[in-house]
């Protein structure tokens, strides 16, 4: 894995608005992670469909862009080993 570190000068809100999009690309993690273990065997394309139903339900989820929700997805199944120890 690769870690770029940089400073960052931005205003509150700025920070806010980060935090926020931190926070609901853990949230369609979560939600792709628990619809990974209910439906074992799902593929990652399952993944991504269901990160585009998810935009369409919740309003936060659809702030994010498609390539976000997806690399959030993508996560789930190095997530799963840690989550459960």
């Amino acid at each position: 894995m690769i870690v770029i570190e940089f400073k960052l000068k931005g205003k509150t809100q700025q920070y806010r608005v980060i935090d926020e999009m931190i926070r609901t690309s853990q949230f369609v993690r979560n939600k792709t992670l628990k619809y990974w273990i209910d439906n074992q065997g799902v593929k990652l394309s399952h993944l991504y469909k269901q990160c585009a139903i998810m935009a369409k339900e919740f309003e936060r989820a659809g702030k994010l862009n498609s390539m976000a929700r997806q690399a959030s997805a993508e996560r789930c199944p190095f997530c799963y080993p840690t989550f459960f120890r």
